[in-house]
């Protein structure tokens, strides 16, 4: 028997990486509740700062500035992060409903996902102009803008349609930006013209007439073209007409106007407001779930309605956190009463600031000095995590909260060990009753009816190929994490030019109550299955057993004609060495483990771990690949050693032809490399004057242990042209000649580096 640690009680889900949910996550962090399984369903990894949005697109502020990169942030707080976006929520059931994954069990649910500008009323404005909200499309969008203006010498016609604080902002922002680049390249500012739209007679409405005064000076002196008491009533291509009847020539628009809210949450059945926001009490719980929480932009708190204002969402995150916590422990939620009065500061692009409050109004460089200061005091929070060692005592009882949580595990915390630890048979078949494995004709026993043992037919004239792996869980999401174990598997059996036919899967569940294992157990398998589904291979039976972590693996069959098998020995001399995928998951994933690689990073390398073999294979044996194998473990040196030394050959890797996953390099730099790759680095002897080459940066990545990585194959020079050109139109956007191969000599160690 063994004790339970960390055993999965409750799930609290989060839909949206909103300012209220950053600041849940990182309490969570810093006073975890044992027992809570966190989970935030993000869109976008990287959650821009609205407070600091005109900056970063003024030039004052980076990327990484102005966003919180959330990856990190849930690595602090231990909480699953599900890279999709929520699509509807089955209340009955209790289940979030997403675009591309399984859907997502919830106990507790809480959603912070903003608003939208309403641009559906308007003709042409969808098709036509670019929303503000969601800000991080937006920000795509002004990268292009800006990429076109300083690429196309001419007129440009900007329009920001809204003339709110944020409209008003925003376009002071990007009249700074453009004017300070056009300068550089010695351009006239006089080619950008700028207009405003503004449906009141006033513009910033909901502000003082003498703040509103202060920006009408501004605008005045940018010459800024003001169209008040004027809506856009139909969008064109090219144009816009407005409510006074006069039309606009324009080359971009920018949608700032009220703020709408995404139908699925109407569609889920819970209690909106007119406009489609959530009603909630002054709890911020729903008013019609009380197991569904809400804050921000997307929340209509029934007795505090406020403007949808960052500020407001800012200083929901406490409340949200303490109630969130309470309701946990079966604790009712207390009530919170927003602020009536806001500071605003609003800036003018060129580091400069309005501010006002109650009545009064200043402005001046030094406002902006001290708004750069509250945003960077704020950043600072979820970009400055504290260590683990300096929150190790924060006052919680662990055992105590366990107690409080309801639905405790009715085992006293003792699990068995031995056929004991298995998962329960209901619990595999309910996990499993809607995952079809794909029907073959040559599996006569597999899942379908199952027995002790699945029977296979291997056909005439063809000869089976097996391989084994299993590979401990480095990412906080089963789905994917099922996708990225079969991708692994399968690709032994592609290296060797060979057709997977079937598939024993063998998974470890973390301990939890019996549904939360379902749970996971089925989002495992619906990641693999979807996997092995696509490369036309049967999943015929397979083990589960609990344990103190996720795991998985896979016993895989091929078959492959007998003369056909691809292996690593017949390498020739004059053949060139083609790597089908980017390198550096190792250096990745172990800077991820120390919360020292940024999320679009990570998103890289998962969606190069996601890439399947299967195609890539075809290709290279297509193109006469003369000697091939997968890229894992052993790292490209340790991998290349063992097809040298089988073929009796030499090689050269060109270094600078290395293809690297985006930030490998900076991880590297950092000093941060997995666990394995000290033993793949005792290798390095057998490389011809090692010395010099460890002096190159990217040394390191010869002996990055790889997951679910690309191919390495040999291939005649003739060929490799075309071969590269089909891989490449295969989805192999990285696959490049990186050396080759040279006849043995004796005297000369078998790998050479040309740095």
């Amino acid at each position: 028997m063994k004790a339970i640690q960390g055993a999965i009680v409750k799930d609290l889900v989060l839909i949206g990486g909103g300012h209220s949910h950053v600041a849940v996550l990182r309490s969570f962090g810093m006073k975890p509740m044992p027992g809570v399984r966190l989970t935030l369903i993000a869109r976008d990894v990287n959650t821009p700062y609205s407070g600091m949005l005109p900056g970063y697109v003024a030039g004052h502020y980076s990327f990484d500035q102005a966003h919180i990169d959330l990856r990190p942030l849930c690595r602090f707080a231990s909480a699953r992060l599900y890279h999709d976006s929520a699509v509807n929520i089955d209340t009955r059931s209790k289940r979030v409903i997403c675009a591309n994954r399984p859907p997502v069990a919830y106990d507790l649910l809480s959603i912070n996902i903003g608003s939208r500008p309403e641009i559906n009323s308007v003709p042409g404005a969808a098709e036509f102009t670019t929303p503000v909200k969601p800000i991080n499309r937006f920000v795509d969008r002004w990268q292009q803008l800006l990429t076109r203006v300083l690429s196309q010498p001419g007129p440009h016609r900007i329009a920001v349609v809204g003339a709110g604080a944020a409209g008003v902002e925003i376009l002071l922002a990007i009249q700074y930006r453009l004017q300070m680049e056009l300068a550089r390249q010695q351009r006239n500012d006089e080619e950008l013209e700028f207009h405003l739209v503004s449906k009141s007679r006033q513009i910033m409405p909901t502000f003082p007439a003498g703040a509103a005064e202060r920006f009408n000076r501004i605008l005045r002196a940018r010459q800024v073209q003001v169209h008040r008491n004027a809506e856009a009533t139909r969008v064109h291509e090219g144009k816009m007409d407005l409510s006074t009847g006069k039309t606009i020539e324009l080359d971009e628009i920018l949608w700032v106007t009220g703020a709408g809210a995404q139908p699925w949450l109407k569609e889920s059945g819970l209690d909106v407001d007119t406009l489609g926001f959530i009603r909630a009490k002054d709890t911020l719980q729903s008013t019609s779930h009380a197991d569904i929480f809400a804050a921000g932009d997307i929340v209509h708190v029934v007795n505090h309605p406020r403007p949808k204002a960052g500020v407001f969402a800012v200083r929901q995150g406490k409340p949200l956190t303490r109630n969130l916590r309470r309701a946990l422990i079966g604790k009712p939620p207390k009530p919170f009463a927003p602020q009536k009065t806001l500071l605003a500061l609003v800036s003018t692009g060129d580091k400069y600031a309005v501010a006002s409050k109650a009545g009064i109004h200043f402005e001046g460089k030094k406002v902006w000095d001290w708004k750069d200061w509250i945003d960077r005091r704020f950043m600072a929070k979820f970009t400055d995590l504290p260590k683990m060692a300096q929150i190790a005592n924060h006052g919680v009882d662990p055992g105590l909260a366990t107690r409080q949580i309801s639905g405790m595990i009715a085992t006293d915390s003792m699990r068995c060990g031995g056929c004991g630890a298995k998962v329960g048979a209901k619990i595999l078949r309910r996990a499993l009753a809607n995952l079809p494995p794909l029907p073959r004709d040559d599996i006569l026993v597999g899942l379908d009816k199952p027995d002790d043992a699945a029977v296979i037919e291997i056909p005439a004239n063809k000869v089976m190929v097996q391989s084994v792996d299993y590979i401990r869980s480095f990412i906080d999401d089963p789905y994917l994490f099922g996708q990225i174990a079969a991708n692994h598997a399968l690709s032994d059996i592609f290296a060797m030019g060979a057709a997977a036919q079937s598939a024993q899967a063998i998974a470890t569940l973390p301990f939890g109550l019996e549904q939360k294992v379902e749970n996971t157990l089925h989002e495992l398998m619906a990641g693999a299955i979807q996997v092995l589904n696509d490369a036309n291979t049967t999943l015929v039976g397979g083990h589960t057993s609990e344990g103190a972590e996720l795991a998985m693996g896979f016993a895989v069959n091929g078959l492959a004609d007998r003369t056909r098998v691809l292996r690593k020995s017949g390498m020739q001399p004059g053949d060139q060495l083609v790597l089908t995928k980017p390198l550096g998951t190792g250096t990745l994933f172990a800077a991820d483990m120390r919360r020292q690689a940024k999320g679009r990073w990570i998103t890289a390398a998962l969606a190069s771990m996601l890439q399947s073999n299967r195609k890539a294979a075809s290709d290279l044996h297509a193109h006469g690949a003369t000697a091939c194998t997968d890229v894992t473990g052993f790292g490209l040196i340790g991998h290349l050693l063992e097809m040298a030394n089988s073929s009796t050959v030499a090689v050269e890797i060109e270094m600078a032809s290395l293809p690297l996953i985006d930030g490998a390099a900076e991880t590297m730099q950092m000093g941060i490399l997995s666990t394995l790759h000290s033993a793949n680095q005792e290798q390095q002897r057998e490389i011809l004057d090692y010395g010099r080459a460890e002096k190159n940066p990217h040394y390191p990545i010869l002996f990055d242990p790889q997951t679910s990585g690309g191919l390495l194959a040999s291939i005649p020079a003739n060929r490799v042209e075309s071969c590269l050109l089909a891989l490449h139109k295969s989805g192999y956007d990285h696959a490049r000649v990186i050396g080759r191969v040279k006849a043995k000599n004796e005297q000369v160690e078998p790998i050479a580096l040309a740095v």
